[in-house]
């Protein structure tokens, strides 16, 4: 049995599994999650799991503990096992859609990852971590000024208006000097879209493979699909993408 945690930016999340088979999946706002749980102790954070009331203390006491995320690196908690995002993310990836080989596109709260995986294995990769412009957060503010949810905004693709701003700022003011021109919300929301996908080709363009398997909370983006499919690429979200690094951390081997 393993517990898999993977510290967000934006979320915190918790995988489950035994047996070779994910049993629970859970999730909280990383704010109100270190708020509610978390503690320093020194430089070092720790945080009260069995508070949290998502493990019996018999899971919790049997369980092998692993965490990746943007907070591991202060994570202070007695037997947790600690390793990189970009390891939680191939294995999770690998165990959730059974390919071998495929370019990992990881697009979570602050950062962008793109992973060469052949036979299983990473091979390369390449991160955006500079900016958030091609993120999950510049997608919560460029719905903001539209005022719609990103369920919505991750509904329109199609004839999306030209944004250039490689800013997430600057493609603020981007955004609402077309509003004043009047385009179509639909319009509006496809060229948020659509900047998105254009940050990120040439990443892709670095790993090409066949298939490109998408996780992260981005993942539920589904013009963000259609546009990438539309660039040419053959893409699979698995079921989980949202709690893929925690999974990954849960089934990683050694």
């Amino acid at each position: 049995m393993k517990i898999g945690i993977d510290l967000g930016s934006r979320k915190v999340k918790f995988a489950l599994v035994s047996g070779g088979a994910v049993k629970r999946l859970e999730t909280f706002d990383t704010i109100s999650f270190y708020r509610n749980f978390g503690r320093m102790k020194g430089d070092d954070l720790t945080f009260d799991l069995a508070a949290t009331g998502l493990f019996s203390p018999d899971e919790i006491a049997e369980a092998s503990i692993i965490a990746t995320g943007y907070g591991r690196n202060t994570l202070h908690l007695k037997g947790v096992r600690v390793i990189s995002e970009i390891r939680a993310h191939t294995a999770g990836a690998v165990f959730q859609t059974g390919f071998r080989d495929f370019t990992l596109l990881d697009m979570g709260g602050q950062d962008t990852k793109v992973a060469l995986i052949r036979d299983g294995m990473l091979r390369d990769f390449v991160m955006n971590d500079k900016c958030a412009a091609s993120s999950g957060r510049y997608l919560e503010n460029m719905a903001a000024v539209l005022e719609v949810g990103l369920d919505e905004l991750s509904s329109h693709w199609e004839n999306p208006v030209r944004l250039d701003a490689t800013c997430g700022i600057f493609g603020e003011s981007e955004l609402i000097g077309q509003i004043v021109r009047g385009h179509s919300l639909a319009r509006l929301c496809a060229g948020v879209n659509r900047t998105l996908v254009k940050r990120v080709v040439p990443m892709l363009r670095r790993f090409p493979s066949e298939m490109i398997v998408l996780t992260g909370g981005v993942a539920r983006n589904h013009a963000l699909v259609r546009l990438l499919e539309e660039e040419g690429h053959a893409v699979t979200v698995p079921e989980n993408p949202q709690h893929n690094g925690a999974i990954g951390c849960a089934v990683i081997d050694g």
